[in-house]
């Protein structure tokens, strides 16, 4: 009789544990922007300002490959090591028919240490089986996105991603970019995928 109770329990928790651990913790939309107020951006330039440049790299592929209804374009592709004056890239945007703008960043690391306690149980004619308790470290990485109307120089959208734990980063990369894709869906600032 328990084990029927305990397992449909044992089978939530698991799923509960597995969710994602990457989720939209702030979110921002310019007040004067309204959906189909102005034409649907047609072209983007999207820049991953990570420090290592492999990570820099996958973000920003991942990112042109998930939006799939705009012209999107990795800075890696676009942008020369030379050109660091701000007026002439954006004449240079300009120019090539960008209207967009998408910029990721590590915003923060957040680290938490946590205790969990021991238990004690009773075993075997009188034996006591103990395990001790143990501090865990928790890591939330903070990833900051923005997309600014080059049309329009302002920013229309802010969101923050924070991630739980990430083990591999090339996952929590597409788990990022999924959920800002969706978010910029909801503000219609990107079209869907159908």
């Amino acid at each position: 009789m328990k084990m029927k109770i305990l397992l449909p329990l044992a089978l939530i928790g698991l799923m509960i544990a597995c969710g994602p651990s990457t989720q939209i913790s702030k979110s921002w939309t310019d007040p004067s922007w309204k959906p189909g107020s102005v034409v649907p951006f047609k072209k983007v330039l999207v820049i991953a300002a990570l420090k290592n440049e492999s990570s820099r790299r996958i973000a920003e592929d991942k990112i042109v490959a998930a939006i799939k209804k705009i012209v999107a374009v990795q800075s890696y592709n676009y942008i020369q090591p030379t050109e660091t004056d701000q007026n002439m890239l954006e004449a240079k945007l300009k120019k090539d028919g960008f209207d967009g703008l998408i910029l990721m960043r590590l915003q923060d690391v957040d680290k938490s240490v946590s205790y969990t306690p021991g238990t004690s149980y009773g075993g075997w004619y009188g034996y006591r089986h103990y395990d001790p308790g143990y501090y865990s470290e928790d890591k939330t990485f903070y990833v900051e996105t923005n997309f600014y109307s080059l049309d329009q120089q302002k920013l229309l959208w802010s969101g923050t991603t924070s991630t739980l734990n990430p083990t591999q980063v090339d996952q929590t990369i597409s788990d990022i970019i999924t959920a800002i894709k969706n978010e910029l869906i909801s503000k219609g600032l990107i079209p869907a995928d159908k």
